[in-house]
C-alpha cells in the first residue's frame, strides 16, 4: 500500500460521515414530511454539499502521484475535509417524530455558523493548495475561489432572505461551471 492510499482511508472515512450526514437528513425529512416546513436554501446547500464532498474525494486522485508526505501536509488536507463535514452536519436540523421543524427558522439560525465554517473552508483551500504546491491556485481556480469566497463572506455578514436564496441558486450555478471546467476529467 503507498502511502496516499493509506492516509486517503482516514480521508475516506470522513468524507463518507458527511455524504452519510445529509442523506439520513433527506431520510428525516421524508419520514417527517407532515410537520416540516420546507425552505428552499437549506435544500439546495444539501445538494451543493454532497457535490462539494464528491469533487473532493475526485480531486483527491491527483495526490496519489505525491511520494513525499509530512504530518502537517496530512493534516493540512485532513482539516480541510473535516469543515466539509462540519458543514453538512449542520445543513439540515436534526430532526425527532412528531416535532415540528421549520427549515427557513434553522436556516437563519445557522447561517452564520454555515457561512463562517465555509469561509474557513475556503481560505484553507488557499492554504492546502499553498502546502501541496507552494503557490497559489491556478488562475482561473483562484478565480472562483475568490467569487466563493466573497460571496461566503456576504452570506455570513447579511440576513436578507431574498439574499440567501439568491446566493444558493448562484453557487449551484457557479460550482457546477466550476466543475465543468476544472474537474471534469480524473488527472493523476
Amino acid at each position: 500500500m503507498d502511502a496516499f492510499a493509506y492516509l486517503s482511508v482516514l480521508l475516506s472515512i470522513i468524507l463518507g460521515l458527511a455524504v452519510e450526514q445529509v442523506v439520513q437528513g433527506y431520510r428525516a425529512l421524508i419520514l417527517s414530511r407532515r410537520s416540516i416546513r420546507f425552505y428552499a436554501p437549506p435544500l439546495i446547500w444539501s445538494v451543493l454539499l454532497l457535490l462539494m464532498v464528491a469533487q473532493n474525494w475526485w480531486a483527491s486522485f491527483g495526490l496519489a502521484r505525491r511520494a513525499e508526505w509530512s504530518f502537517a501536509l496530512f493534516a493540512t488536507i485532513l482539516v480541510q475535509t473535516i469543515l466539509l463535514y462540519m458543514m453538512t452536519a449542520i445543513v439540515l436540523p436534526p430532526i425527532t417524530a412528531n416535532e415540528e421543524i421549520d427549515l427557513r427558522d434553522h436556516y437563519y439560525r445557522e447561517a452564520r455558523a454555515f457561512f463562517g465554517i465555509g469561509v474557513a473552508l475556503i481560505l484553507w483551500s488557499l492554504f492546502r493548495e499553498f502546502m501541496l504546491m507552494g503557490r497559489l491556485p491556478a488562475p482561473l481556480n483562484l478565480v472562483f475561489i475568490l467569487i466563493f469566497l466573497g460571496l461566503a463572506i456576504l452570506a455570513t455578514i447579511t440576513r436578507r432572505p431574498r439574499l440567501h436564496e439568491g446566493f444558493a441558486i448562484t453557487m449551484a450555478l457557479l460550482f457546477g461551471t466550476y466543475i465543468t471546467l476544472l474537474f471534469a476529467r480524473l488527472t493523476p
